[in-house]
């Protein structure tokens, strides 16, 4: 709910500096670097406004003014980057990836970054499950083939823990097709086409809801506390 109230703010704080351009872009420049600093130098707490609309300084005026609110918008926005939340993603290691024995490297990678494995297990899916992983593909020309795929060998997969753990196993990943994928990711160190791109992983918070619902029992999932969390997460 905060990151969505952080999220709306920043939305509202850009289209109202955007219109405000149109009118005085030299003022909204100096009252966005004044915005910022305010920020930085308050560490997330303004001043009451009286403050600055009694000073002679201009950029101050301003803050008390028209940018009060993207002010306190900049803060917000600040406080969603570090607004990631402890959640849970779905990554398999396709069949490919079991096939070329690339196991150990790929949850080393994952463990390396401080993200904690709650479930894994081998296994052979069906076309029919495969069919129900890649539902959203259905309607496309290659759904046949993927399916074909994905059922032909072994599969790893597992459920990984952490903060941002969604958006940044993606990138772990790389980009689908592996030519464009950067090195230091799975995908642009491992693989070469996309047709064998030896890994999956969740797009979004409810498809990582899905799948992991689709792919383990709930039962199946284990909770527990980490001996390296401490020393991931914790505040000095």
């Amino acid at each position: 709910m905060n990151t969505q109230i952080y999220r709306s703010a920043s939305r509202a704080a850009r289209s109202f500096l955007y219109s405000a351009s149109k009118i005085n872009k030299h003022v909204v420049s100096e009252g966005r670097t004044a915005a910022a600093a305010a920020a930085i130098s308050f560490k997330g707490t303004l001043p009451p406004l009286a403050s600055f609309a009694n000073s002679s300084n201009t950029s101050n005026k301003w803050i008390a003014g028209a940018l009060a609110v993207p002010a306190a918008a900049y803060m917000l926005q600040d406080q969603e980057a570090h607004a990631a939340q402890m959640e849970r993603t779905f990554i398999a290691i396709k069949p490919d990836g079991v096939q070329r024995g690339l196991i150990s490297d790929i949850i080393q990678r994952f463990e390396r970054k401080g993200f904690k494995l709650v479930a894994i297990k081998l296994i052979v899916p069906t076309k029919a499950f495969a069919g129900k992983h890649y539902q959203d593909l259905k309607d496309r020309p290659f759904y046949n083939g993927l399916c074909n795929f994905l059922s032909s060998g072994p599969v790893i997969a597992m459920v990984w823990e952490g903060e941002g753990v969604i958006t940044y196993g993606r990138k772990l990943i790389g980009a689908t097709d592996p030519q464009k994928s950067e090195p230091g990711t799975i995908r642009g160190d491992l693989a070469i086409v996309v047709g064998r791109n030896i890994i999956h992983g969740s797009d979004g918070p409810e498809t990582a809801k899905n799948e992991i619902n689709l792919w383990f029992k709930p039962e199946e999932l284990t909770n527990y506390t980490s001996n390296q969390e401490k020393w991931t997460y914790g505040v000095n």
